[in-house]
């Protein structure tokens, strides 16, 4: 029942807040920042709210000290990492810029890209990751939401499955290291939005095959698929697979140091062992 409860209460945010961000884009950019930005203060609320009640432990994971300097660490990663990538198309001549877009497009796309990071981060590692570990180990929860990441990339309009291959290596592994590496999700969720948003909304390319309208700069890609991400965007680009898996080893070696990579204990037995020394 507890993973019933904490399932219902992630999704049926995400499902929500989701459509109407999404509906909002189409119809009115400020409308799609205030919707975005809405949904995004009230997941973290809800998601703490009902790890609470069903776990009966403080939900440190969204905890709101040092939440602020950690999500701005995870945004700065997102989009340096993005700029890399672009800055190699454009050094190859498979991304130009002829001006000006629509800043009133990245204003909606900022609030949409802020829903999409929190409650998908919320998901599949505040929820898919957690409870996978308890219940085997760092590595195949690691692994399981990397792979279900990248299927639920499938369901995308322009989706491909190169680019779903892509998505779960590149960002599946690198969300989740990131994860591992603090123990807490507001690092994964800056990281998340920084890419998410530096890609479509300042560089205005395609995110994830999702048909991303125009952002801040009237730009373009081309090339080879494999170069240039095709369809999909430069997620399902060979430049995105090699930075992210390089930064998801900087975080899985930030991990082990930490101690972070040890195989989690039963639920049962970390509670005898809390027991043990309330006991004490």
């Amino acid at each position: 029942m507890r993973v019933v409860r904490q399932l219902v209460a992630v999704v049926a945010v995400s499902a929500i807040g989701g459509r109407s961000a999404t509906a909002a884009l189409d119809r009115n950019p400020w409308l799609a920042l205030a919707v975005g930005v809405l949904t995004a203060v009230v997941a973290v609320p809800v998601y703490g709210w009902v790890v609470r009640r069903t776990e009966h432990r403080p939900s440190t994971e969204v905890a709101r000290q040092g939440a602020g300097a950690a999500l701005v660490r995870g945004t700065v990663i997102g989009a340096v990492l993005c700029a890399a990538v672009i800055a190699n198309l454009a050094f190859l001549g498979h991304y130009t810029v002829d001006g000006l877009g629509s800043p009133t497009g990245a204003v909606g796309l900022f609030g949409f890209m802020a829903a999409a990071a929190v409650t998908e981060e919320l998901l599949y590692r505040g929820f898919l990751f957690r409870i996978i570990e308890e219940r085997t180990r760092t590595w195949i929860a690691l692994t399981l939401t990397g792979v279900l990441f990248g299927l639920a990339h499938l369901l995308n309009p322009h989706a491909s499955p190169v680019g779903a291959i892509a998505i779960a290596i590149e960002a599946g592994g690198m969300l989740g290291a990131a994860y591992i590496a603090t123990r807490n999700l507001w690092v994964p969720i800056g990281l998340h939005f920084g890419w998410n948003f530096a890609l479509g909304g300042i560089f205005s390319t395609e995110v994830s095959g999702n048909g991303t309208q125009q952002g801040l700069l009237d730009a373009a890609t081309s090339g080879p698929a494999l170069i240039s991400g095709g369809d999909f965007g430069p997620e399902g680009s060979l430049y995105t697979v090699v930075f992210g898996v390089l930064t998801t080893i900087v975080f899985l070696w930030l991990a082990h140091r930490r101690g972070h990579l040890e195989p989690r204990r039963p639920r049962t037995e970390r509670a005898r062992a809390t027991t043990a020394t309330l006991a004490r």
